[in-house]
């Protein structure tokens, strides 16, 4: 995703294996989808390596030092390419739980209302 127009996904680190069962969707991914991928995100440094004995995986390393890794084992190539399209349009930030349902900056003065208030 961009922000502010740039584009934070810098660099798509794509690990497979080329003898393992678990790689076969990885590797029809290589050799139909990634030229396509590449060519439509020139901003986009994609580097592939070669783990033997390893189950494949997509690394997103983006603008903001954050990383993201997303197992693809098992997976066919459609598959694949949809996870890549996800690294690519997230913007890298960590996953942060809310505490409370609603944000606000003015909370309110007479406290949270509840069923078991007794006039």
């Amino acid at each position: 995703m961009a922000l502010r127009g740039v584009w934070q996904l810098k660099k798509l680190v794509v690990s497979y294996c080329n003898w393992g069962g678990s790689s076969r969707g990885i590797r029809a991914f290589m050799e139909s989808e990634l030229p396509a991928l590449k060519e439509q995100n020139p901003q986009l440094e994609v580097v592939t390596e070669l783990n033997r004995g390893q189950h494949p995986f997509l690394k997103g390393l983006y603008k903001n030092k954050n990383e993201r890794v997303v197992c693809v084992r098992n997976l066919s190539q459609d598959e694949v390419l949809e996870a890549a399209t996800k690294l690519r349009n997230s913007l890298g930030r960590k996953v942060v739980k809310m505490k409370t349902r609603h944000v606000t900056k003015q909370p309110s003065v007479q406290g949270t209302w509840s069923t078991a208030l007794k006039l």
